[in-house]
């Protein structure tokens, strides 16, 4: 059937607002400064032309030191006698590992300041997320502590270490004298030396315990598992082994367990080779609010919270063909039918299934093992026997911790890498029974939530500081090891407890590599600098086998019944789900400026969090977007958010993001936005997330910062898709060619060396938005904060475009002038197109840059002159694209953005290969240069020709999807030129010839349109 597709990006875009047309209108926000800028160099408006010249020629070279010690130095000194293992200008690299992943830390002269992906990591080598790479900022945040400190009547004062291990040697000798308990409070501990130091603590200290739990609790999964199977542990899942993935709210793409991992083997059946092979995974999202998995499905269906059960009871029975009790959906037909067609191709596709459930809820999780198990799906897509051990969190045994604190039984209490006065579920009965513990101590590196509550702080040391280990996978072990000396008077926790425990072997590395040769090594004939070198060690996988179900589910279904009910209440009562989105995560590193600035891939918001709610919800709750609501939970907490109306959201749901809200996590995090975890309610051994709420206005208006229509095409096809089906009989289906004449106005130029290109594969891409935060780190790209991007002034060279689409019959004259119905934007698909310089052959920036700052290269590349800029705007003005940015401040070097790089210390993350620019300055996508250059140049001293591969872009690197190509087109055989050879590609904007450098690859949708909405 012959259709229309409409794309937008966002309710403004697609509605025509007013505020919307004038912005895309004026290409800059507000006009030029040139006021201010006079006035701060000591001229006015009749300043002399050669005055005017002095002050304008004036510029401000970087701040670069050359070695990190506790303080910077202030002066360089030359090598004397030149450490073997550093080169000036030369980076080292070395392997760690952060969250299990196994990394490589780039550092320049001394100082890590960039995170690469471990290419030795085997399977796991799959890119890294948003917070592997903003996680280098972390280690030059000025708002941790500087040395180990006490705290009294709330006042935080520095002490020595001397007296910090005096003070708790003490408490813990009286309460293991006194009958108390100790309790060391941490969330998931899967390092194997970690855990033997808490061995040796707990056996000096026997009536210590370790107490784990996690902000986001995966402790339904794993009880499941163990009442279904006898195996309490997390599962290996294996996407890239799934032929139809049937998803119950689980964003498994962005924040369910690994979201990285599980991309690179998603994509992996999705991508353009698997596409080539005639070959595309099938995906089916039911959910409510729309999550990043959600935008990627082929078949989305909007669910409310309380139909997530019932969905599930409605599957097991249509696979089964059992009658339990409570599988009906009520209104939602659309559900329905996709339910059953669902059970329909799991059946067909036996063994290559996978239905997976982001409830945590153990009766929930219970049915989806059965489920799985009847497909199946254990020993090919589900593995019960190399589990995953990144999260091992008990919700019961925490809860009974704090009954333990509130009876007095404990005397003494340890946080390692916790902070639960602010992410546990009902944070007020905690902090009322931390109050009865006499010593409470905090591993923390800053004053937060949990550690101001304590009597000492033993600061730890940042994980690039450390030495340690990891194990996030059955048979799967990565190294961490320091690539700075600490930069504070820290040390590492682990030590700590060793020296409280008066263990013999104090010092943690020793422990460490005495650990590995004892335990790791032998079985893999590795030594220990050879682990230090690979930085992974994998021993034999054990077979997955097949597990059967043979558990009774009445009881369980009962169960589930009564979940749904509880929150079907209806009336002015909404079904509130808190989750995790993409940059803030469990709100642990709240204080990055990297992850506050980088867009929700969903709403595009930014340093802030909000209630989401569908159009027609907001109508009958009689509110508008950004109008500020008060939200009333059912256990009497309420918060008053910004609503964001939110496409693709279920009717009568909202939802609410965690990570916000934090009080005490330093000057870029703190009052940033509102703490959503007290609305998690503890049920039935698990926290649950999901509860009724009231919503009300309260007449207030809050704009939040979103970028998604900062840089709109204004209804100009660059997006281009077709359904799978199609694919098959035409692989240039979606991507026909219009008819238009070429007119040159420039002259042909041959290019002999290289000719650098980039290919991106829109059905790889995901939206995730780690290549925004790589490119961040490598390219010095400032953060400008909350007002600034207000006023569509942030900095990111690439940004992922979000746009929404419908698709309505040809020939419908009212759906095509406007949506009929509120509820047709509860089904609108999403694609998700990285937009960043395109380095055009026929570059329009070229042609009106009056000082020619900006250049072509002759091997392909658009060029600027940072330092011959003038800053007309002229090139962003003429950008069809609009993928340059202008420098409105000295970000690095203004004290108005002092959560970044206003300071000496914080400046010591800037990449020494790229200049910081100035004020006035245009700046764009540089195609990476300085890795250009220097794969060059390793080639040159190799003296060898460049190989395909050798250069790689942070975007690329960073990609857990690959689905970013580099390379040189005039080498036919390259990744890219194959790629580019693709009957997918298309160019954006192709028909004004600007011949741009980046080819795209349609989006392909495996979905049979029959069920869609």
């Amino acid at each position: 059937m012959e259709s229309n597709k409409k794309y937008w990006k966002g309710l403004e875009e697609y509605n025509n607002t007013p505020d919307f047309v004038k912005n895309n209108k004026n290409e800059f926000a507000e006009p030029l400064p040139i006021e201010d800028v006079l006035n701060e160099a000591g001229l006015s408006t009749v300043t002399p032309r050669r005055d005017f010249l002095k002050a304008l020629g004036f510029g401000l070279g970087a701040v670069t030191l050359a070695a990190c010690q506790s303080t910077p130095l202030k002066k360089s000194i030359p090598y004397l006698v030149k450490p073997e293992e550093v080169t000036p200008g030369i980076p080292n690299f070395y392997t760690s590992s952060f969250n299990g992943q196994s990394i490589l830390v780039k550092t320049r002269e001394g100082r890590p300041i960039k995170i690469e992906p471990n290419p030795n990591a085997g399977q796991f080598n799959c890119g890294t997320d948003a917070r592997a790479q903003a996680s280098v900022l972390d280690l030059y945040d000025v708002s941790k502590l500087k040395a180990p400190a006490t705290v009294k009547n709330g006042q935080v004062e520095e002490t020595t270490w001397t007296k910090i291990d005096s003070f708790v040697k003490g408490e813990l000798a009286k309460a293991q004298a006194g009958g108390k308990k100790i309790r060391i409070v941490s969330s998931t501990v899967n390092s194997p030396s970690t855990n033997a130091v808490i061995a040796a603590f707990v056996a000096k200290y026997p009536a210590a315990k370790l107490v784990q739990y996690d902000a986001v609790s995966y402790t339904g999964i794993i009880q499941a598992n163990q009442n279904s199977f006898g195996k309490a542990v997390l599962p290996k899942y294996n996407f890239d082994k799934a032929d139809l993935i049937v998803s119950f709210g689980a964003d498994f793409l962005g924040t369910w367990i690994s979201g990285e991992e599980f991309t690179a083997q998603y994509t992996a059946n999705r991508n353009y080779k698997s596409l080539e092979n005639k070959k595309m995974s099938r995906h089916i999202q039911f959910e409510s609010g729309m999550s990043l998995t959600g935008t990627n499905a082929d078949t989305r269906v909007p669910v409310k919270l309380s139909e997530e059960g019932p969905a599930l009871i409605a599957l097991y029975n249509a696979i089964t063909g059992a009658a339990l009790p409570g599988g009906t959906l009520g209104n939602n037909a659309t559900a329905d039918k996709v339910i059953k067609l669902a059970a329909k191709e799991l059946l067909q596709n036996k063994g290559k299934g996978l239905v997976v459930c982001g409830s945590n809820d153990v009766s929930t999780q219970i049915l989806v093992n059965a489920i799985n198990a009847a497909i199946g799906s254990y020993g090919t897509t589900i593995d019960l026997d190399n589990p995953c051990y990144l999260y091992a969190g008990n919700d019961a045994e925490f809860n009974g911790f704090v009954a333990e604190m509130g009876r007095g039984e404990v005397g003494a209490v340890l946080f390692l890498n916790s902070n639960p006065a602010y992410d546990a579920a009902n944070a007020k009965a905690f902090t009322d029974a931390l109050a009865k513990v006499p010593a409470k101590i905090s591993f923390a590196d800053r004053a937060d939530e949990t550690a101001s509550l304590c009597d000492a702080i033993a600061i730890n040391h940042n994980y690039l500081e450390s030495w340690g280990d990891a194990n996030a996978y059955e048979g799967y072990y990565s190294i961490v090891q320091p690539t700075i000396n600490p930069v504070f008077n820290s040390r590492q926790a682990e030590e700590s407890l060793l020296i409280w425990a008066d263990a013999p072997v104090k010092d943690y590395y020793q422990f460490v590599r005495s650990n590995w040769e004892a335990k790791v090594l032998p079985a893999a004939g590795l030594k220990w600098d050879q682990v230090l070198e690979k930085g992974v060690v994998t021993t034999t996988a054990k077979t997955a086998g097949a597990y059967s179900f043979t558990l009774s589910l009445n009881a369980v279904a009962t169960s589930i019944i009564n979940s749904s009910k509880s929150l079907a209440k209806g009336g002015d009562q909404l079904e509130l789900q808190v989750y995790e989105n993409v940059p803030m995560r469990d709100g642990k590193n709240a204080n990055n400026a990297f992850l506050q600035e980088l867009p929700d891939p969903v709403s595009k918001v930014t340093w802030d969090n909000f209630v989401a709610l569908a159009p027609k919800t907001a109508e009958k709750l009689k509110v508008k977007e950004f109008d500020v609501v008060a939200v009333k939970g059912s256990n009497g907490y309420s918060v008053e958010l910004p609503v964001l109306i939110q496409p693709g959201q279920a009717q009568g749901t909202a939802s609410i993001a965690l990570g916000y809200g934090r009080q005490k996590a330093g000057k870029a995090g703190n009052d940033v936005g509102k703490n959503a975890f007290p609305f998690i309610s503890f049920v039935n051994g698990t926290m649950q997330y999901a509860t009724n709420v009231t919503i009300s206005p309260t007449g207030g208006y809050y704009e939040l910062a979103q970028t998604q229509t900062h840089h709109s095409f204004e209804g100009r096809a660059v997006i281009k898709e077709a359904t799978f089906k199609e694919y098959l009989k035409n692989p240039g289906a979606g991507n026909e060619k219009g008819e238009h004449k070429d007119y040159d106005l420039w002259d042909q130029y041959e290019k002999p060396g290289n000719n650098w290109v980039m290919a991106i594969d829109l059905n790889a891409c995901t939206g995730c938005g780690s290549c925004i935060v790589a490119c961040n780190v490598e390219n010095n790209i400032p953060v400008v904060g909350r007002d600034e991007v207000r006023r569509r002034r942030e900095m990111h060279w690439i940004r992922i475009d979000r746009y929404y689409s419908y698709e309505t019959p040809a020939g419908d004259v009212t759906k095509e002038k406007e949506i009929a119905k509120l509820e047709d934007l509860d089904h609108v698909s999403v694609v998700h197109q990285p937009m960043l310089c395109q380095h055009c052959d026929h570059a329009p920036c070229e042609t009106v840059c009056p000082v020619l700052a900006t250049v072509h290269s002759s091997d392909g590349l658009n060029h600027m002159a940072y330092n011959r800029c003038v800053g007309t705007r002229y090139c962003a003005n003429n950008c069809p694209y609009k993928v340059r940015r202008f420098n409105w401040f000295n970000y690095w070097n203004d004290s108005r953005f002092d959560n970044y790089l206003n300071n000496e210390f914080t400046q010591l993350v800037l990449n020494p290969d790229v200049t910081t620019r100035s004020r006035g300055v245009m700046e764009k996508c540089s195609m990476c240069i300085q890795r250009i250059q220097g794969g060059k140049l390793q080639a040159k001293l190799e003296k060898r020709p460049l190989k395909d591969g050798d250069i790689k872009m942070a975007c690329q690197e960073a990609c857990s999807a690959n689905a970013i190509i580099f390379g040189d087109s005039n080498d036919p055989n390259s990744e890219v030129s194959k790629a580019l050879r693709s009957e997918r590609i298309y160019y954006v904007l192709e028909e004004i010839n600007v011949k741009p450098g980046i080819g795209y690859m349609t989006k392909i949708r495996n979905t049979d349109t029959k069920v869609q909405a």
